[in-house]
This record gives structure tokens, sequence and C-alpha cells, in this order.
């Protein structure tokens, strides 16, 4: 009974780090609306109450049962790699870089796995999963928490593996989910801004939130977490000013904690494998 009760420590410690996680976000988001959006603000978020409502429940979830998996794939992945005689950096060579250009290397790289991932994320093999991502039709900070659990497991050892075979240390590792993690929550945030003519360097929340549009025209965009340039440079960037028009997908999909998780299973949701062309699926023509 030894696992069961590392498990739950496990699952305890990481509840407490994600509500403590959640609180300087919430407070900073609550406070840059109020700046924004003034009394506007009370109202959007009533309207999303419901949605991020679901998102806490799924956070919660995600806390208790994915996360120590998570630690647990971290350690099984770290120790894989580096036996596999694989990495292509052996990690001594990092030792003589600086702290912060090592940990900008990890985040430039993290985000264009990340970017490779999240187009992978969109073909009809793993959308069933990410559609629950998706499915968040009032996208507010808190839409980064409304994952599926395998989306979670794929994403992590998509992009971890990728600096693992680099050789670069843990800390770096850490550091590239902190910075990717934080701003995600800030392009998912309910803003109208679109940096302008800097979109081509950083995705903006508008930026963003043409990711998760319904509009056709928007499918197959905007894939990148925190550098535009990876859109721009391989065809999928696309900001023609604030997002205003409706989000989410078509995909059938309550506002269930039992019908997000169960999708990813239902024969439906793999109905575009069979077709000639999803209608999320990624072309350099869109």
């Amino acid at each position: 009974m030894d696992w069961l009760a590392d498990f739950l420590l496990r699952s305890w410690n990481a509840v407490l780090t994600a509500g403590l996680g959640l609180l300087i976000p919430a407070v900073f988001f609550l406070c840059l609306g109020y700046l924004v959006k003034r009394r506007a603000l009370f109202g959007d978020i009533r309207r999303a109450l419901p949605e991020s409502g679901l998102n806490i429940q799924i956070l919660l979830f995600n806390v208790v049962f994915t996360v120590p998996l998570i630690v647990l794939a971290a350690n099984f992945l770290t120790d894989f790699w580096h036996a596999s005689g694989l990495v292509l950096v052996p990690p001594g060579q990092w030792q003589d870089w600086p702290v912060l250009a090592v940990i900008f290397v990890a985040v430039v790289v993290g985000d264009l796995v990340g970017y490779w991932r999240h187009r992978f994320e969109h073909s009809s093999f793993l959308w069933p999963s990410h559609a629950v991502h998706h499915s968040d039709t009032e996208m507010t900070w808190l839409s980064l928490e409304r994952f599926h659990p395998i989306n979670r497991l794929t994403t992590f050892a998509i992009d971890s593996s990728a600096l693992l075979i680099l050789g670069l240390p843990p800390y770096a590792v850490v550091a590239n989910s902190l910075v990717r993690h934080y701003y995600g929550f800030f392009i998912h945030a309910d803003l109208p801004w679109t940096y302008g003519r800097w979109n081509i360097l950083f995705v903006s929340p508008a930026m963003h939130r043409w990711h998760h549009s319904v509009d056709e025209v928007a499918h197959g965009r905007n894939f990148s977490t925190v550098f535009g340039l990876w859109d721009w440079a391989f065809g999928t960037h696309y900001v023609p000013g604030p997002c205003d028009g409706p989000l989410g997908v078509a995909d059938e999909i309550d506002r269930t904690l039992w019908s997000q998780f169960s999708y990813t299973f239902r024969p439906r949701a793999f109905a575009h494998l069979f077709r000639r062309r999803s209608r999320r699926e990624v072309t350099p023509a869109e």
C-alpha cells in the first residue's frame, strides 16, 4: 500500500501547489481586466462563470490524478533519454553557459517544438483529446486549465523529451514550462490586444483568440504559445484585428466533466480519420 500512500501524498501536494499557483494569476487578471474593461468586466465574469466552473473541475481532476502521473513520467523520461545514449548535447556542455542564456534556449526550442506538437494535436488523430480545450465558448485565462488528461500527458511527453534530448539541465526544462505556462494564461485572457506589428514576434491574446474562433477562415492558424515568429515562418499567422466572434468547436461536447473526458473515447470523435480532410486539419493553403 506504499504506492497508494505515495500517490495520495503527491496528489495533495499538487492540489496545494495548484491553489497557490492560481492565486497570483487570479488577482493579476482581475486587476488587469478592471483596468481594461472597468465595470463591463463583471458582466463578462458572470457570463463566463459556467465555463470557468468546468475549467476548475477539470483542473482539480488533473491535479489529483494526472499530475502525479506526470511526475512519474518525468523521472522515467529523464532516465530513459540519458540511458539511451540519444542525448545530442552532453549535459556538461551547458554548465559553461550563463543561466539566462540556457533558459532562453530552452524556451525558444520548447516553443518551436510546442508549435509543431500543437499542429499535430489539430490532426484527426489527436484532435479528439485536444477538442476539449477548444470547447470553451467563453475563453478566459482559466481556459488554459481545460485539457483532457491524455492531452496533458502527450504534451508533457513530447515537449519534455525534445529538451531532454538536447541535454538541457533540469532547471532549464522547469523554466521553459513555467514561462510558457504563465504566458499561456496571458494569451488565453479575454483581452482585445493584438500587439500591432509586434504580433509577428510575440503571440498576443487576440492572436490566440483567433485560434479558438469558430470562423473557418481562422482554422489551422496561430499554433505558437510565446513567439508568433513560428506562425509567420510556417504560414499559419493570422491576426486581422481583435477577435470578437463566437468561440468553440462543432464537436458535440456537453458542459459536463463526463462529456468532456468521455468524448475522446467515442467512435464519432475519430470520424475525421475516415474522411479526406478534417475541418481542423492544417494545410499550408489555409
